[in-house]
């Protein structure tokens, strides 16, 4: 068309930006968001390298990835991308604009300059996007007790009822399918590095509002952490929690019952980056890595959310730099019990490990409506527990140890199998469980 580079450059980002906007806002629609569901879910994979991490580098890669002119990267995949990970507004906004303006710096270069002026562009994008990700620790030992495994100085009760930490939602994202039981999000919480806490502990919320019945404040209900102590973000400045969405099936209306919603679980998974949450804790001991012993076995078995303190340990002792991870030689072993694949958490972050650390790290899902136990009924978490029976009775006996989270349901069925290898053996119920107490190898966190 022969039009100067001055007004076809300007052109081009405002043509790019005008519907990004009205988009962001659009998503939020709930109805609007079931319709575009086959798309969203082509963006969440493509923007998945995003990951979920600190807002400053979420909004740098995003710059990178809007800003680099490939098929499937655009402005659009990378809005609703960053609308799936929960980005601020205002920072997908600029970030995206930042993407937008370095394409057609970088399609421009190539224009007038051809490849050696492309490549300049794109060395330039690199260095403008990519210092976030080369400033700060490279590896996470800053948050380590002296030894690391010496547990005396573990952090309880930091914060209080009567005096809460206000911590700031970073982002909340729905991490289950469409075909999963009820709804469960994942949400990073920023604390700015003034609330520390370890792997295994939990953290009371306090939902705004007051109780109908007295009109005193709603009590604080506890979360276990499923981050490592060093936060999604690997800064030390941020926590996650994992929950799901307690809501009630009416018979009659045939529809939620909106009267009889969990009142703290619908308050979390309902906020939005910039969200505040009065937060108490941490809390417990119970469920904490004995980490002296690098050989130590662990066998992790969850039911649902119950899988969130085993995110951090998994974390620890395999995804970060810790010491830990780095003596680590023993083998942690995952359960996890579900209705069905679309309910499964963070499998893409077991997947990973299980085919970076084979020898370390072992997985097994019960699927109950798609799997069937021995009996030909249907696999709940006790079931694949027991197919392994005698192989966890030989490590507990050995020193392993075993954690239980989740529904409390679950331990009559582990419990019974226990008994039955115990029998098999010749061995006491009751003292084979005390010793283990004693020696705490046995770790139970239930509700």
């Amino acid at each position: 068309m022969g039009l100067p580079l001055t007004t076809v450059l300007p052109a081009c980002v405002l043509g790019n930006m005008a519907p990004i906007i009205p988009l962001l806002f659009l998503l939020r629609n709930e109805r609007l968001k079931k319709l575009m569901s086959p798309i969203l879910n082509r963006a969440e994979k493509k923007s998945a390298s995003l990951g979920v991490v600190s807002v400053e580098k979420q909004w740098a890669s995003l710059a990178a990835f809007v800003g680099i002119p490939l098929p499937g990267t655009g402005a659009w995949t990378g809005a609703m991308g960053a609308f799936l990970l929960g980005m601020p507004t205002a920072v997908a906004l600029s970030s995206i604009f930042t993407g937008v303006c370095s394409a057609g710096i970088i399609v421009s270069a190539i224009t007038m300059a051809g490849k050696k002026g492309g490549l300049a562009a794109l060395a330039a994008l690199a260095i403008f996007t990519g210092k976030e990700f080369f400033s700060g620790k490279s590896k996470q030992d800053f948050l380590e007790a002296d030894p690391y495994w010496d547990q005396k100085t573990v952090p309880t009760n930091t914060y209080k009822n009567k005096a809460p930490f206000t911590g700031k939602v970073i982002s909340t994202k729905r991490i289950v399918g469409p075909q999963a039981t009820g709804e469960t999000c994942h949400i990073v919480i920023d604390h700015e590095g003034k609330f520390p806490y370890w792997e295994g502990q939990s953290w009371g919320v306090a939902p705004p509002g007051t109780r109908e019945k007295d009109g005193k404040p709603h009590s604080v209900r506890l979360y276990s952490i499923a981050s490592s102590r060093y936060g999604d973000d690997m800064t030390g400045n941020t926590g996650s929690l994992c929950v799901r969405r307690a809501t009630y099936w009416c018979p009659e209306l045939k529809a939620d019952d909106p009267t009889k919603k969990g009142i703290c679980s619908n308050f979390l998974c309902d906020t939005q980056p910039g969200s505040k949450v009065m937060m108490t804790g941490p809390a417990g001991k119970a469920m904490l890595l004995p980490e002296e012993d690098p050989t130590t076995d662990y066998i992790m078995v969850a039911t649902g959310t119950g899988i969130a303190p085993y995110r951090g340990f998994v974390r620890r002792l395999f995804t970060e730099d810790t010491p830990a991870g780095a003596a680590y030689k023993g083998q942690a072993w995952l359960f996890l019990g579900v209705a069905n694949s679309d309910a499964l958490l963070y499998d893409d972050e077991w997947q990973k490990v299980k085919d970076e650390y084979p020898e370390n790290f072992r997985l097994d899902y019960a699927l109950s409506r798609e799997q069937e136990n021995k009996k030909g009924g249907k696999m709940y978490i006790q079931d694949k527990v027991e197919e392994y029976s005698d192989e966890i009775f030989n490590k507990l006996e050995n020193g392993a140890h075993i954690y239980f989270c989740g529904l409390k349901g679950m331990m009559p069925g582990i419990q019974d199998m226990l008994k039955g290898v115990c029998e098999s053996k010749g061995v006491d119920y009751d003292e084979f469980i005390k010793g283990l107490q004693s020696k705490k190898q046995w770790h139970v966190e239930v509700y």
